[in-house]
């Protein structure tokens, strides 16, 4: 029979076990270049300190060559760890798979980005919003429409009551104006142009063209064990509720391996077929310019190499909260030079980042299960950009 651990022996076996969630779990990391693993682990370990993260992926890719560093836990009720496999909400980078969808619709030949939104939706046909283009809504320069819904708007009737009668502020294509209800309505044509369901367009077509297999919009049962918890700002456990838009602006949930995929995807587009190909081209042009930032569909742009402080500033709370004077440009902007591309992404218990520069073959990823400050999050993965650019010379 076992003998019994002492106390002792008891207390040093769990600091044991909460210090390893504190390391990093790494998959193909053993062999990443050793300045690259230490500039991960400073950028971050404060984060889990300082904001109180019960638990952060980051994925790498330099070259074709993947590295994952996994650190704290997934579920601070179960202690489980998490890996390049578990799922989190992305909040708003989900808006890149909405550019996505739209453009393979463009793509297709069942979408245009000059129509109008009561081609698709007769209800808001004479309406002030109807002024505006599809073009507009994926690029917020809609006329002023506000962040977020106002909490009346609960179903899809709400949603084009709402919309018949919204009043802009300025016009198309003059401000911009950051906004769930904008590029939500962009994606919600791009399905309706294509008569399907955006969900199920996700899931049966764009999922698997671009080789994402532990990607959801609705997560099935089988998956479920996989599903990070996240934490409010009181550390309860929390997780996304439905509602109007969510699975366009803000209902993906991915793995760090899926969404590095999707970044190899959108650096290397010519590795897809054909017609998802040019759908990830088509989210990398350029339509206006907003100071250092230049605004694609869903991707946000900045010439390369971009200091901290422009990529500080174009990730701002003004940028986010406020409406800025716009610029668009004469015509569609494909990058003349090295560039990069980033989005942030929150919801209640998550928060995400992800960014590429295709003409380094760099891209990173940062996945949390808490919804820490931007500006740390980008400050963060800077640090860890400035480490990817030098094991790619």
């Amino acid at each position: 029979m076992r003998k019994p651990l002492s106390p002792v022996v008891k207390m040093a076996s769990v600091l044991a076990a909460l210090s390893s969630c504190l390391l990093p779990v790494t998959v193909q990391a053993a062999d990443a270049p050793q300045k690259l693993t230490t500039a991960v682990d400073q950028a971050v370990r404060p984060l889990l300190k300082q904001y109180d993260v019960p638990g952060i992926v980051l994925g790498v890719t330099v070259n074709g060559r993947q590295h994952f560093f996994a650190y704290g836990v997934a579920s601070k009720e179960k202690q489980t760890p998490p890996t390049k496999d578990t799922l989190f909400e992305i909040g708003s980078v989900s808006k890149t798979f909405a550019a996505t969808v739209a453009s393979y619709a463009l793509t297709l030949g069942k979408l245009s980005l000059e129509d109008h939104p009561s081609k698709y939706m007769p209800a808001l046909q004479g309406k002030p919003i109807d002024k505006a283009t599809v073009l507009n809504f994926g690029t917020y320069t809609a006329g002023g429409l506000p962040l977020q819904f106002p909490g009346p708007v609960k179903n899809d009737r709400d949603m084009i009551a709402y919309f018949q009668q919204w009043q802009p502020s300025a016009a198309p294509g003059t401000q911009r104006r950051y906004s769930n209800p904008s590029l939500g309505l962009f994606g919600h044509l791009a399905a309706l142009a294509m008569k399907r369901d955006y969900a199920q367009i996700m899931e049966t077509d764009v999922f698997p063209k671009l080789g994402l297999n532990h990607t959801y919009v609705r997560v099935p049962q089988a998956a479920m064990a996989d599903y990070a918890w996240g934490y409010n700002k009181a550390n309860k456990p929390i997780r996304a509720n439905p509602g109007v838009f969510d699975s366009e602006t803000y209902g993906v949930r991915i793995s760090a391996a899926d969404l590095i995929r999707f970044v190899e995807a959108n650096i290397r587009p010519d590795t897809l077929e054909p017609s998802m190909r040019r759908a990830v081209e088509g989210t990398h042009i350029g339509y206006f310019k907003t100071g250092d930032m230049v605004q694609g569909l869903g991707w946000e742009q900045y010439a390369y190499p971009v200091t901290l402080d422009r990529l500080l500033a174009g990730n701002s709370e003004a940028m986010i909260q406020q409406p800025n004077a716009t610029t668009q440009f004469g015509a569609p902007q494909t990058p003349s030079g090295p560039t990069l591309f980033n989005k942030t992404g929150s919801t209640n218990g998550f928060g995400a980042y992800a960014l590429f520069v295709p003409a380094k073959k760099i891209g990173l990823v940062m996945l949390a299960n808490k919804n820490f400050p931007i500006p740390a999050r980008v400050t963060a993965a800077y640090a860890v950009l400035e480490a990817l650019d030098a094991a790619a010379q």
